[in-house]
């Protein structure tokens, strides 16, 4: 990466903290932010926690830093904390307030920047001041991201009286308890002075002592990845050295359990214009303009997120430059990729829309059995439905691989999550999610950071299609990852999908499965019978219910089915099954509904056209629109544009305020089109269903 990185000087960070400055405590209450805001302390108890005032939980990323404003890339975000955060029915907090206030320390409840990957949410905080973030616990990409940044993390509420009183804080306090490269990346600031110090061999990195043991299948793939410490220096090293080879170490560290840290290789990394143009800045200011990124042929970029945000954004957000803004993160991404010569999945020459969405595509063309990829964007679990371990990882994780072709590792734990039995037709990979999600050991966060890896009959009966539904929502669950053994089924996806040869699938995934006594953290086994149709009422994918326990009719204005989670081959065949068959007997989709079908890749939307689905979505008076993540992130059709709005979605979020200001329900792609026909959520139940399952399942 040029030799200037072995030369250049890095210090760690002082052995003492001392933060000077108020601490603003994210209260379920409004008046008491706004209290806080307008110059008033709120007193907190830490003696005796209870008689304190409920602090906000489940704050995503979503909410700290809204869409829109991550247009910006820079400095201006320090402006923008907090300006989603909703308590009740109002937001709280306006443009600038945070940084005004003064304030080096925020504190909230459980599970702190769940959600999106995007690490403009703890730069916002850190620029607008804030320099710690407790939690009761919080999630793992937002908290890595953290850490890359420099910006501290606890979830030890007795340092809030310390910090009012001034005092010295030793930096052990927050880097107890934190594996050896952690507590070291903490030390240095962040990972990039970090991995300069790596390079330099000044760092030190645990060997990897794990003696023979049963592995699950996430273990092994780490297992084949790790990179040795024996050979880290050396390998570094030669990174430095101008048009030298670039090896990251020997590779396979034989076994692994949980806990064991280190860094991993990665096959494939791939961003978005999200989060491309900040990455690249930050490349450029500090690595070099010049300077070639590790393997361009293992990157790839996608412009996916806003290619229809022209058509929903609102009059004063394009009078406040933000159209503009998401332009220029377009023209970066596509200024880096041409000068780095990183291909860069784009828009559409003749049409309006993209090539696809990042995980659709890596899915259809990339991704492998076996493999270790990363990607800016939290849904990367995506991929596991062939069986690779796939994660996201923030906006100094990647600039960094682009360095050291690797990632930081702390080995998770895994929770087998086993489906058996025989779901009724009806039933989806979303409904099996929906209905993970609203266990108390997910809500609860204790599934955090850990390998969810699906079994069962139930999941090893769904195409790789709905698997990847699953792995992808592994996301909501805030797990590191989402993952299904590989088996005759991902066969037949890389040999018809891919174009591969039967028998060299056939050896791919040998192996790929988890030992037979390898260890988990919980198994949590359901019976596939029991689950019928859900939906995720509004605010939160963890808020599942069966549809016929919802009461009353709800009565929507919108439906949308489409996104990474819901724009594949196998959604399209549920969308044409519903509205073929409401055809047959004389119905379409309801006046009062707008149906919005929206492909995940252009493949999707060449398979469509093929099986004569688009003719049957526009004769049952559905809008057929190009891919492109869209209404997802509030940036294309199909968001909704008034509070009291009902829209039931087949995407997997439905943070407040992510796409419009509406009540969103989640649903299945079968459940989202039968609703659209009804104009009000339903089940969806017909002799079609039940003669024609296989088309579904």
């Amino acid at each position: 990466m040029g030799s200037s990185l072995l030369d250049r000087k890095i210090e760690k960070r002082p052995d003492k903290v001392r933060l000077q400055g108020r601490i603003l405590f994210l209260a379920e209450d409004p008046e008491l932010i706004k209290k806080q805001l307008a110059g008033w302390d709120l007193p907190w108890d830490t003696k005796n926690p209870a008689s304190n005032p409920k602090l906000r939980d489940d704050i995503s990323t979503d909410e700290i830093t809204p869409a829109h404003y991550c247009f910006y890339f820079d400095r201006t975000l320090g402006e923008i904390p907090y300006v989603g955060l909703r308590c009740g029915d109002t937001l709280p907090i306006g443009r600038g307030d945070v940084k005004k206030g003064g304030f080096v320390c925020s504190v909230s409840g459980k599970r702190r920047g769940k959600g999106s990957s995007r690490e403009q949410s703890p730069y916002a905080e850190m620029c607008a001041g804030i320099q710690v973030a407790i939690a009761e616990n919080i999630e793992r990409i937002y908290k890595q991201n953290c850490q890359n940044l420099g910006l501290l993390t606890s979830t030890n509420f007795s340092l809030i009286d310390r910090i009012r009183a001034g005092e010295e804080i030793a930096l052990s306090e927050f880097t107890a308890g934190e594996d050896e490269i952690t507590r070291q990346v903490i030390e240095y600031g962040g990972l990039f002075p970090f991995n300069v110090a790596r390079m330099q061999g000044k760092v030190f990195l645990p060997p990897l002592k794990t003696r023979t043991r049963a592995m699950t299948l996430a273990e092994k793939i780490f297992a084949a990845h790790m990179t040795s410490a024996s050979s880290e220096t050396a390998s570094l090293r030669s990174d430095g050295q101008p048009g030298a080879a670039v090896p990251t170490g020997s590779f396979s560290a034989g076994y692994v359990k949980p806990g064991d840290t280190g860094f991993t290789s990665v096959d494939l990394r791939f961003s978005h214009e999200y989060v491309t143009p900040m990455a690249s800045i930050f490349y450029e200011q500090y690595v070099g303009k010049d300077v070639p990124v590790n393997d361009a042929s293992s990157i790839r970029f996608f412009r996916d997120h806003l290619t229809f945000l022209d058509e929903v954004i609102s009059e004063e957000k394009k009078k406040m430059g933000l159209l503009d803004l998401a332009t220029q993160l377009k023209l970066k991404q596509e200024d880096f990729a041409k000068k780095q010569g990183i291909k860069l999945h784009g828009e559409l020459a003749d049409r309006k829309g993209s090539e696809g969405i990042c995980h659709s595509v890596m899915l259809e063309t990339y991704a492998l059995p076996g493999q270790v990829n990363v990607g800016s964007d939290s849904h990367t679990p995506h991929v596991g439905a062939i069986g690779c371990v796939a994660f996201g990882i923030g906006t100094t994780d990647v600039f960094n691989s682009w360095i050291t072709k690797d990632v930081r590792v702390k080995v998770p734990e895994s929770v087998k999550i086993v489906i058996r039995g025989k779901r009724h037709p009806n039933v989806t990979a979303k409904d099996f999610i929906l209905k993970i999600l609203s266990l108390d050991y997910v809500r609860s966060g204790k599934a955090l950071a850990k390998v969810m890896e699906y079994a069962g009959e139930a999941v090893e009966a769904l195409s790789v299609d709905e698997r990847a539904t699953m792995t992808n929502m592994a996301a909501e669950i805030g797990g590191f990852t989402g993952i299904v053994a590989p088996d005759e089924k991902v066969v037949e996806f890389l040999v018809e999908r891919r174009g591969m040869k039967r028998a060299e699938a056939e050896r791919m995934i040998e192996g790929l499965r988890s030992d037979d006594h390898a260890e988990y953290a919980q198994v949590i086994e359901l019976d596939a019978a029991e689950i019928t149709p859900m939906v995720a009422t509004p605010g939160d994918p963890g808020n599942g219910r069966y549809i016929r326990e919802l009461g009353p009719h709800v009565p929507i204005e919108i439906a949308y089915g489409g996104t990474c989670t819901a724009g594949k081959n196998e959604d399209m065949d549920m969308y044409a099954s519903v509205l073929a068959d409401a055809l047959k007997h004389g119905k379409r989709i309801s006046k009062n509904v707008d149906f919005w079908i929206q492909f995940g890749s252009q493949e999707t939307r060449e398979y469509s056209k093929r099986r004569g689905y688009i003719e049957i979505f526009e004769k049952a008076g559905a809008h057929v629109i190009e891919p492109s993540c869209g209404a997802c992130i509030n940036a294309g059709p199909g968001v909704s544009t008034r509070p009291d709005q009902v829209v039931i979605s087949a995407q997997n979020r439905n943070f407040p305020g992510r796409s419009g200001p509406g009540q969103m329900y989640l649903a299945s792609p079968l459940t989202v089109a039968a609703s659209a026909v009804a104009g009000y959520i339903v089940e969806y139940e017909s002799e079609y269903e039940s003669s024609n399952a296989s088309a579904v399942s």
